[in-house]
């Protein structure tokens, strides 16, 4: 069922007029490089670059923020995992500007 909001978001986007592809956005957030992700299994530059960016900026929010069905796994862990799928499941220059923005701490959650 949590796998459906990617096209469920998508439905409910696509009859809106937006001077950026936010319908593909809420579609693809979910896909990754090497085709494993989800709704469509796109690879690559067959996703759009704002969904990349979206992925990225998804898994750091969900790994370090507390959810109802587990404690918040902390920044660093979400930093280490899209470094370990840099160029494979996330796009690599999105983890580098994500991983620097970080670093320089130019960039914290409330």
């Amino acid at each position: 069922m949590v796998k459906t909001h990617s096209d469920e978001g998508f439905n409910i986007l696509k009859g809106i007029e937006f001077p950026w592809p936010v319908a593909d956005i809420a579609h693809q957030h979910h896909e990754r490089l090497d085709g494993s992700g989800y709704p469509q299994g796109l690879k690559g530059e067959q996703i759009c670059l704002e969904a990349r960016i979206v992925a990225v900026a998804d898994v750091v929010e969900a790994m370090s923020s507390h959810r109802p069905y587990r404690a918040s796994l902390g920044i660093d862990r979400a930093l280490e995992e899209i470094q370990r799928g840099r160029g494979t499941s996330y796009d690599a220059d999105v983890v580098d500007a994500c991983l620097k923005l970080f670093a320089q701490n130019r960039f914290a959650f409330a």
